[in-house]
């Protein structure tokens, strides 16, 4: 078994569901009592939060460089970056490694062209729906049409997430609120939606919505233990 190294706390309430993922996943892979080679590289969320909203990506980048090397010399065989949005400065990151990088939207685009489905919605930040460093590669190497929200609604779910959800605070109106422009993007066309935030599925249960969704969390984690049991 190959040892993940996991770039953790953005934010640790989606990071915590990443290591439960990946242990689950090796242990019903591999029975009795095993569990995942990992190691966990974590950041102060806080000091990312500041320079995402001031626009200086260079920083994190090289903060997210600091960390991979870090995980590297510990003995990881690969990396993966536990958040959707961070990966805005993945080439920091495989600029400073060795070891394999596991995107997070090659993953997405992955599991969405096994179902068929051409046409999806994307939520997350601001950051993930306006900037093309994630729909870029759907579009690109997945052959997506990508939706997104107006930007009143774009507004609204990125304050959810940096007010409410990266706090561990999970309010059913906002859910609702979701839910609601979840329906605007299906009427829309839209034949799947994306969770491209790693706190959204713990805020959006897949029961509650019409259209296959996607948990990049869950998928991102399936994909690295794959990798580390390949």
């Amino acid at each position: 078994m190959k040892t993940i190294g996991l770039i953790g706390g953005m934010s640790w309430e989606s990071s915590k569901i990443y290591y439960q993922h990946i242990n689950e996943m090796v242990r019903e892979k591999l029975g009795g009592s095993h569990s995942a080679k990992s190691l966990l590289s974590s950041v102060d969320f806080d000091e990312i939060e500041r320079y995402s909203f001031s626009g200086n990506w260079d920083q994190i980048g090289n903060i997210m460089a600091l960390h991979s090397e870090t995980l590297e010399k510990a003995g990881s065989d690969l990396i993966i970056l536990c958040t959707n949005t961070i990966h805005l400065v993945s080439d920091a990151i495989t600029g400073a490694i060795s070891v394999p990088f596991l995107h997070i939207a090659n993953a997405t685009g992955e599991a969405i062209a096994k179902t068929g489905i051409k046409k999806v919605a994307l939520l997350g930040t601001k950051f993930t729906m306006e900037k093309d460093f994630y729909t870029k590669i759907l579009r690109e190497e997945y052959d997506l049409e990508i939706l997104v929200p107006n930007n009143e609604d774009m507004d609204i779910l990125h304050s959810i997430i940096y007010d409410e959800l990266v706090k561990g605070v999970f309010k059913s109106e906002s859910k609702e609120i979701c839910l609601d422009i979840i329906k605007k993007l299906e009427a829309q066309g839209a034949e799947g939606i994306i969770l491209g935030c790693t706190e959204l599925p713990m805020l959006i249960p897949d029961n509650e919505v019409a259209t296959p969704t996607f948990d990049t969390t869950k998928i991102h984690a399936q994909k690295a233990v794959d990798f580390a049991l390949s």
